[in-house]
């Protein structure tokens, strides 16, 4: 089993959902959350008065699926999530030891 952690522009959220879909992932986790790396933050006028916003609104896709799952799911989001400008964002695969479901108490690929 993998995990994938996507962290990708909020505005393709849906594009990336039905990407997933299609290619067979039912299950993900979705997070809002902030961050910055080459994009950095961006100057905006509130009253008059500039200021920095230092952190850029993200959302981060979390997807546990079987080894077999991963090249299609990647390839599903990479397409999906790209603009082709900078801040769109990044594609994390890791191992996953087990998955338990808490309701049953499955085990391993049964859980996921």
């Amino acid at each position: 089993m993998k995990k994938i952690e996507a962290i990708i522009k909020p505005f393709k959220l849906d594009e990336v959902k039905e990407a997933l879909s299609d290619v067979g992932i039912s299950g993900i986790t979705v997070v809002e959350a902030k961050g910055f790396g080459r994009q950095k933050g961006h100057t905006e006028l509130y009253r008059g008065a500039e200021y920095v916003v230092d952190f850029v609104p993200k959302v981060k896709l979390e997807i546990v699926l079987e080894d077999a799952q991963v090249e299609a799911a990647v390839e599903a989001i990479l397409k999906a999530a790209q603009t082709g400008r900078i801040g769109d964002g990044k594609i994390f695969v890791s191992p996953i030891e087990d998955a338990i479901r808490i309701r049953t108490g499955e085990t391993g690929s049964d859980a996921i």
